[in-house]
């Protein structure tokens, strides 16, 4: 069974890349991950606030995921060792390529350029076969508008792209108004990449003790149905490459975002919840799958179901609204 795709201009042996989490630092852990499987491996973030010295944001230490899953725990460095500054990120990136044959994406999460193009250049040299610029940003400043938002995020992704050789892929979030047109405009300035979505992780409020408590969940399937929507609006509208990221659970949700246009779909908390040897499972259903199915390549069935190929496009394009709507009935 052929499983080989193509991601940023890397030959994968398949589509199942492992995404951003504190999984790669534990270098055991990464050569679990590749006996298991992943096709590649995609560092978690180095946030712009690390860089610029300035002190970590709340963000950060959402997204470590610590203390969200009771079988994952022992996954997790506590946060002084999980935190890698500039300079160990780049050591853990050699490391890595040292101890795996799996191409080494690394991960920066800013908004602003500056320092932050300069450490693009760093991890390219640090030997990472590409980057994934995460535009983790909430637009809470009432005067900016969103052209203004969308403008600063633009020259960010030009900066990097043309100061380093290695592909660049760009991680946003869903909450744009005209998404496919900002997906246009990324690729104009050199990505090569779009990864979907972002998932806002929603801080709660202790109402006893007035503090705001960061929360973290992991991912689950019914995440997946926007993240399908726009791999299949946007599949073979614009010549990046999609990665589909968030409520990637097991083998049917990599066979749908493969049918929707995606190149590879990134996992994380299917491993989180499972250990590393998941994927291994994933493969082989995903394998089993397609045998029972008639498909012998991967490449017979990505973007099968895209928009220009799709029965029903309007069923993605409007989401049958009125239909679906309708469709519920009360339990009696």
């Amino acid at each position: 069974m052929d499983l080989k795709t193509t991601y940023l201009g890397l030959k994968l042996d398949n589509p199942l890349v492992v995404g951003a989490s504190p999984m790669v630092d534990d270098m055991s852990m990464v050569r679990r991950l590749e006996d298991s499987g992943a096709s590649a491996i995609v560092m978690h973030s180095l946030f712009e606030e690390q860089i610029t010295g300035e002190k970590f944001a709340t963000i950060y230490h959402m997204e470590l995921y610590a203390e969200s899953y009771a079988e994952a725990m022992s996954y997790f460095p506590k946060n002084d060792e999980f935190a890698l500054g500039p300079d160990q990120y780049l050591e853990q990136i050699r490391r890595i390529k040292a101890a795996v044959d799996i191409p080494v994406i690394g991960s920066l999460n800013g908004t602003t350029p500056g320092g932050f193009t300069n450490y693009a250049k760093q991890i390219e040299q640090a030997g990472a076969d590409a980057l994934e610029l995460n535009l983790y940003s909430v637009a809470a400043d009432p005067e900016e508008s969103a052209a203004e938002t969308e403008k600063r995020m633009i020259e960010l992704v030009k900066s990097v792209t043309h100061a380093i050789e290695i592909p660049v892929a760009v991680k946003i979030s869903p909450f744009f108004t005209a998404l496919a047109n900002f997906a246009y405009k990324l690729e104009e300035v050199g990505a090569e990449g779009l990864v979907m979505f972002n998932r806002f992780y929603q801080p709660d409020i202790n109402i006893e003790a007035l503090e705001v408590k960061p929360t973290i969940q992991l991912s689950e399937p019914s995440e997946l149905l926007l993240r399908l929507r726009w791999t299949s609006i946007l599949s073979r509208r614009v010549g990046m490459d999609l990665a589909v990221t968030g409520g990637v659970a097991g083998h049917r949700e990599v066979i749908k975002s493969m049918m929707a246009g995606a190149s590879v779909t990134q996992i994380v908390s299917a491993l989180l919840r499972h250990g590393p040897e998941y994927l291994t499972r994933i493969k082989q259903d995903l394998i089993n799958w397609m045998d029972e199915n008639g498909y012998s390549t991967l490449g017979q069935m990505k973007g099968s179901m895209g928009l220009d190929r799709c029965p029903d496009p309007q069923a993605f394009e409007r989401a049958n609204y009125m239909r679906t709507l309708h469709s519920w009935t009360p339990q009696k």
